[in-house]
Parts: structure tokens; C-alpha cells; sequence
């Protein structure tokens, strides 16, 4: 497995996204987003991966050049958001977890959780194109990796929707054994002198539940630590936004 070369190495926009992450001990790290990368294709079994690429692919999905694939994604859209606008109908979250460079040590590499939300009417004309459309939400509260990384795989990331103002409908749930693990990410971004504060990368996500509808108006995602009795969570409502005039 290799991570593409091409992400490249731009100038820091001037207007760029903004994370406040509160860690266990009460501590809160201020990070301003100088970049920002979503994974793709990102699970641990690549030879699942290639049977999931085939049936995207069924639908009008491009194929990724290679797998894992990493996608250079605009800096302002990494958010913690309680409402994520949208275009059309025909969008939906992604769980997933998220890596924070907040600072040059290795304590400051933060973990939290993520949905990377995604339009699936463009994702047909290109996975890249896709993630751009809408937000990266992010949780306000973060773990340092070096405090959870002996258990990582224990780790369990799961996703509700919400029809309405019930307790929803689980449409993801995996452990984090079943993605590429942080340690696969921190070592290609040193790789290509990317591993620097304000670098957040989204993890990719893990399979839907069969059969739920993923298109609905709420998204929760909860990042579970058995070991430690902790927890991660984030919550947002989808804001349709109206016909454009013209």
C-alpha cells in the first residue's frame, strides 16, 4: 500500500479554519487549521477495500489511482459545526476519527472524532470534488494519542441519523482495528514534511449498515473508549439551503 505524492505543498491560505479541543485534564488546545486531508479507501483489509471500489464504481463512482487515497481538502471547511448547509438533498455524513498536529511533540498529536460530510450527487463526477462541497465537522473535545495508542484497535467509532428528535437509527459501527491506524497516517506525513501543527487528517470511514437510509436531515458520531470509560461525540443538523434565483 503507498499514499499518493502529489499532495501538494500550497501556501497557507489567509482565511483558514479554527478548532478548539478540550482535552481529559481540562486543557484546551487552540489550533488554526493550516491544512487539512481527508483519507479514502483507508481500510485495514485493502483486498475489502477493492470489492467496495468495485461496487462504487457499479454506481458512477470514480476509482481511486491508488489505495489508500489522501485528498487535499480546503482548510476553512474543518469545523465544529452544529449545522452543516448543504445543496440538495443527496448528502450524508462519514464517521470517522480525526488526527490534530497541535504543536512539534509527540503528546501534541490530538485524536478526536469526525464526519467528514460529503455530496453524493458529485461524488460521481469526482471523490475530490466531493469532499470540498461541505463541512469536515470535527468534536470539541480531543484525547492525546499517546494516551489511547496501546489500545487503539479497542477504539469504536459508530453513527446515528436522526429522522427527527429521536435517538435515531445506528448506520455505522466498527472498531478501529478495521481502519489504516494513526501511526500508517503520522509516518506518510513525515514523509512529506506534512506532520506540522495545524495538520488535520480525516481517518475514511468504515462501512454503512445495509438498508438505512443515510440521506436524513441529522448526523451524531461517537468515538468510545471501553478501556478508559471516555468518549467522543458530535452532533449536527443538515440545512438544506434554498433554490438559487437565476
Amino acid at each position: 500500500m503507498s499514499v499518493p505524492t502529489t499532495v501538494p505543498r500550497a501556501a497557507v491560505p489567509a482565511h483558514l479554519g479554527h478548532l478548539d479541543l478540550e482535552l481529559p485534564d481540562g486543557e484546551v488546545r487552540s489550533v488554526t487549521v493550516a491544512r487539512l486531508l481527508n483519507a479514502g479507501y483507508a481500510g485495514r483489509d485493502q483486498a475489502e477495500v477493492a470489492r467496495h471500489i468495485a461496487e462504487l464504481a457499479e454506481l458512477g463512482v470514480p476509482a481511486p489511482a491508488t489505495t489508500p487515497a489522501l485528498y487535499p481538502v480546503s482548510p476553512y471547511l474543518a469545523a465544529q459545526a452544529d449545522v452543516v448547509p448543504v445543496q440538495h438533498e443527496r448528502t450524508s455524513g462519514e464517521a470517522e476519527w480525526a488526527l490534530v498536529v497541535s504543536g512539534p511533540d509527540p503528546e501534541d498529536v490530538l485524536l478526536t472524532v469526525a464526519c467528514d460530510h460529503t455530496d453524493r450527487a458529485l461524488e460521481v463526477h469526482g471523490v475530490a470534488w466531493s469532499k470540498n462541497a461541505s463541512l469536515d465537522v470535527l468534536g470539541r473535545r480531543a484525547w492525546r494519542l499517546v494516551d489511547v495508542e496501546d489500545h487503539l484497535d479497542q477504539l469504536r467509532l459508530r453513527a446515528w441519523v436522526h429522522a427527527g428528535d429521536g435517538p435515531g437509527t445506528l448506520v455505522q459501527d466498527a472498531p478501529l482495528a478495521a481502519l489504516l491506524p494513526p501511526s500508517y497516517w503520522l509516518d506518510a506525513l513525515r514523509a512529506r514534511g506534512l506532520a506540522t501543527p495545524g495538520t488535520v487528517l480525516l481517518s475514511g470511514t468504515v462501512a454503512m449498515v445495509p438498508g438505512v437510509d443515510q440521506f436524513a436531515r441529522r448526523w451524531s458520531v461517537r468515538l468510545e473508549d471501553p478501556v478508559r470509560g471516555d468518549a467522543l461525540e458530535l452532533g449536527y443538523r443538515v440545512d438544506v439551503l434554498p433554490a438559487a434565483v437565476g
